[in-house]
């Protein structure tokens, strides 16, 4: 067994969450994509061309755009009005 195979997987995640956010993320991205035995290329193509889509209307001014710190706080408010309308049913 490999020298990577034999370590805690607990410390493994411990020195990754040290990483800074966009190390994490795209740590977090290839552990994802490392899950995905096989790759549906017409989804990946319909994907990339949404991405590109998205991407020049935000460039041409088109898409209306949020700061962070609001869309994290329209996305949480969501969480909790939706947890609280199910708590009461």
């Amino acid at each position: 067994m490999s020298e990577t195979m034999r370590r805690d997987p607990k410390k493994l995640i411990q020195e990754a969450l040290k990483l800074p956010p966009e190390a994490r993320a795209a740590v977090a991205g290839v552990l994802i994509d490392s899950l995905d035995d096989e790759v549906d290329e017409d989804a990946e193509a319909a994907w990339q061309e949404e991405i590109a889509q998205r991407l020049a209307e935000v460039d041409s001014g088109r898409a209306k755009t949020v700061p962070w710190a609001e869309a994290r706080r329209l996305i949480l408010g969501d969480r909790k009005a939706a947890s609280g309308r199910s708590a009461s049913r």
